[in-house]
């Protein structure tokens, strides 16, 4: 049996997040063992069932390594000049 990394997508939700794992022979059958175990009160509108081995994680030992790019690039958010008050979109 392999196992398989289960996600969700609850009723009022808008992205998926996972919720545990299940062991299963293969996707279809994960899928139905996914939907009995973690929608039983009818708590989500959509399952994925993805196998454990082709998730890629970072590690949270180089966090700051891996995301230190992302800092010198001021320019991606809006914080470094002022909007006027009652400008479009605000």
């Amino acid at each position: 049996m392999s196992l398989y990394e289960v996600f969700l997508r609850p009723r009022r939700g808008l992205s998926h997040t996972h919720v545990g794992s299940v062991h299963a022979d293969d996707a279809t059958t994960a899928l139905r063992y996914a939907r009995d175990l973690y929608t039983r009160r009818e708590e989500g509108v959509s399952i994925w069932v993805v196998p454990a081995g082709a998730l890629t994680a970072s590690s949270p030992d180089e966090r700051d390594a891996f995301f230190d790019p992302a800092a010198d690039k001021i320019y991606r958010y809006p914080t470094f000049y002022d909007v006027p008050e009652g400008a479009p979109g605000i």
